[in-house]
């Protein structure tokens, strides 16, 4: 099933999204571990607030991004995230 869907997007219970400035990157907290996240994946994973949903997500990464077509890396990474179990769908 596809992550592009009009349903909000929220972080998984287990996870929690924290800026790290040890790591100067956002990190993905879990009881086992961490995950450190490249600065894009970060900048995604920002947007999930059980709100927003991947089309709101989308577009408000090329609003602070004009000119820059984003929305299928966008959509692979939604999809990586969720098939981690990272992310969920409302």
């Amino acid at each position: 099933m596809s992550i592009v869907h009009p349903q909000p997007l929220r972080l998984a219970r287990q996870y929690k999204l924290k800026w790290e400035t040890t790591q100067n990157a956002y990190v993905l907290l879990y009881p086992e571990g961490l995950i450190k996240l490249t600065g894009s994946a970060g900048e995604i994973l920002k947007r999930i607030d059980g709100k927003s949903s991947a089309p709101d997500i989308i577009n408000a990464l090329e609003a602070s991004y004009p000119g820059v077509d984003l929305k299928q890396d966008v959509i692979d990474f939604l999809e990586h995230a969720h098939n981690k179990g990272w992310i969920t769908r409302d």
